[in-house]
């Protein structure tokens, strides 16, 4: 079976996984003594209905009605003892206005089969901002909601709001599924990344709107099989694989798709980033498509020279980029400045249409190889090769 093939049916059993079950126990945070004041700690009332839910053995049901719930911090651990807990968010959960002392506000810790919709989570990061801003010493900050160790995890219609780091971040987990989210910060907000995906499997982001500081999705080592689709950035640094290479033994990056997606205002459309350094490593079997840039700064993007000390290891491969149109803000709107000991190998580029203030752009390229093929402007200047077309381009 054709990889595309097999990830799209496993998309499908993950879908079928997230349909309701119909009667399920309900675990109302208010009976455990949440108050919706905004004010008074709810993070205990919430770990107890958590609990609760986490030990029953039948489908169980969290609600959150609506209300400010401040939540000094919060750790949700698994594996509980029935595969469907579903977690229903009328309120919002606000962090503290001082800064979180943990990496994690909210984390989802060896769950399996958890659905979280709606509700708003407010990681209230200014003053963590400005902390940095100001270059005092500051603690190392939070990311808002974590997912780790975990497996068949939907997020549905959530509004994620100010995080001091980033926003969702799924770590080693697999079969996650985020949907209709809309992430917000401000652009100068630093290191909030709205979405970070690492050592994960089988991720599927879709009908997502992102504005923050960082990248609006950013996708680290070992993570495979990553479908982004109907996703608007901006502001922010474009949507990213990387930063890569910076240890050793870094697992690789790959099957990545990334279609109809739109950018408006960002530092980066499309971009690869690994460090110039010479740690091993791969990018490869990755599918940019159908994306279009407003006043994009770097609308195609590879850099493997990410803060350089060396020539990077990182190899990056079969990378196609088809249907990408638009205006870049810079005179540059494509540029490929791959490794000299690892040059970048089938780039397949069809169908490109960018341009900087109505007139043709312009492109660079250093260590690039691979064919490009119907429209391109600016025309293309990675060097042809041969090879690629022996593996089919798929365009």
């Amino acid at each position: 079976m054709a990889p595309a093939v097999s990830f799209l049916l496993g998309m499908m059993t993950l879908c079928v996984f997230f349909l309701a079950p119909a009667t399920a126990r309900s675990y109302n945070v208010s009976d455990y003594g949440a108050m919706p004041d905004g004010r008074t700690d709810a993070a205990n009332p919430f770990l107890n209905a958590w609990a609760a839910a986490c030990s029953s053995t039948e489908p169980a049901a969290i609600y959150v009605p609506a209300g400010r719930f401040l939540i000094s911090q919060a750790t949700f651990k698994g594996p509980c003892k029935n595969n469907a807990t579903r977690i229903f968010v009328d309120g919002t959960l606000v962090a503290p206005s001082t800064y979180c002392a943990v990496p994690n506000w909210l984390l989802f810790m060896a769950v399996r089969g958890l659905s979280i919709f709606g509700g708003t989570i407010d990681g209230q990061g200014q003053a963590f901002w400005a902390c940095r801003k100001a270059g005092r010493r500051c603690p190392q900050g939070a990311m808002s909601l974590t997912v780790a160790k975990s497996k068949k995890v939907l997020i549905s219609g959530l509004t994620s709001l100010n995080s001091e780091l980033f926003h969702i971040a799924i770590f080693g987990s697999s079969s996650i599924q985020i949907q209709g989210a809309t992430i917000s910060a401000p652009a100068h907000s630093p290191n909030t990344d709205g979405i970070h995906i690492q050592k994960s499997s089988d991720v599927t982001v879709i009908d997502t709107s992102i504005e923050t500081g960082d990248d609006c999705i950013s996708i680290g080592e070992g993570t495979t099989n990553v479908w982004i689709e109907k996703v608007s950035c901006g502001p922010g640094h474009g949507i990213s694989i990387g930063s890569l290479g910076g240890t050793p033994s870094e697992a690789g990056v790959q099957n990545i798709t990334v279609t109809w997606v739109a950018f408006s205002g960002t530092e980066n459309g499309l971009r690869i980033k690994t460090w110039g350094k010479p740690y091993a490593g791969y990018v490869k079997g990755v599918n940019f498509a159908h994306a279009t840039m407003d006043n994009v700064q770097f609308p195609i993007v590879v850099d493997q020279n990410y803060c350089p000390y060396n020539s990077s290891g990182i190899k990056i491969s079969q990378v196609a980029y088809t249907d990408i149109q638009g205006s870049s803000a810079t005179e540059v709107a494509l540029k490929f400045d791959c490794s000299a000991s690892n040059p970048c190998s089938e780039i397949m580029m069809h169908n490109i249409n960018l341009t900087y203030q109505n007139n043709q752009a312009l492109t660079y390229c250093k260590n690039a190889h691979g064919i490009t093929s119907g429209v391109m402007k600016p025309p293309g200047c990675i060097e042809y090769e041969i090879s690629v077309l022996g593996h089919g381009s798929g365009l």
